[in-house]
């Protein structure tokens, strides 16, 4: 794994160091920052109710049989090695484009894992996307959506071997945290972070 090295994450948050905010327009943002911190997103209410104080994963891409096991999250924050491998791993295969995978998306599997109580690593059929590697793969299969949220980084095509299919999709979809899909014929479950949704 030593091609980590220079993967850098992208960093999406507003820079306020060198604007020249007044009193009172400092006082609002402070306001809108300590309100959006309070807001708990009903939908994973039960995904929080299984982060402990250490988050891992442990991951097997079936395509480059690449096995990681790391924790993501530590004293309060993600960390940013951790979370370059897991990007590594989840890379386009096809293409070996990477992008940096969601962070709620991770959460979410960890939460699965921990619902499940398993021991076995997540066996990864899909995980991101390029727009070129989506268009390619929506020309053999037409379940492949044109604006798939594997795009994005927000969507993963998984299983467990040491866990029913079945049991790993109503164990997802317990959790209501996003679509799930369940493909019995291809033996994987399919999760993202979008809607709430069930097919």
């Amino acid at each position: 794994m030593s091609n980590l090295v220079n993967i850098h994450l992208s960093k999406n948050r507003p820079d306020i160091s060198k604007s020249n905010l007044s009193r009172r327009s400092f006082f609002k943002w402070g306001v809108f920052v300590a309100g959006t911190a309070l807001i708990k997103q009903p939908a994973f209410a039960a995904v929080h109710s299984l982060l402990l104080p250490e988050r891992s994963l442990y991951l097997f891409n079936c395509h480059t049989e690449e096995i990681l096991r790391t924790v993501y999250w530590s004293q309060g924050r993600y960390l940013p090695e951790s979370l370059a491998k897991i990007d590594y791993i989840l890379r386009d295969h096809y293409s070996n484009k990477i992008k940096p995978i969601d962070t709620r998306l991770l959460d979410l599997l960890h939460a699965v894992c921990k619902r499940l109580n398993t021991e076995g690593p997540l066996h990864i059929i899909s995980g991101y996307r390029s727009r070129s590697t989506n268009a390619l793969l929506r020309k053999y299969d037409r379940d492949v959506a044109k604006g798939s949220l594997h795009i994005y980084g927000k969507a993963v095509d998984i299983s467990l071997p040491d866990c029913k299919l079945y049991r790993l999709k109503k164990t997802a979809a317990s959790l209501k945290c996003g679509g799930v899909g369940y493909y019995p014929e291809r033996n994987f479950v399919h999760l993202d972070i979008g809607r709430v949704r069930y097919w």
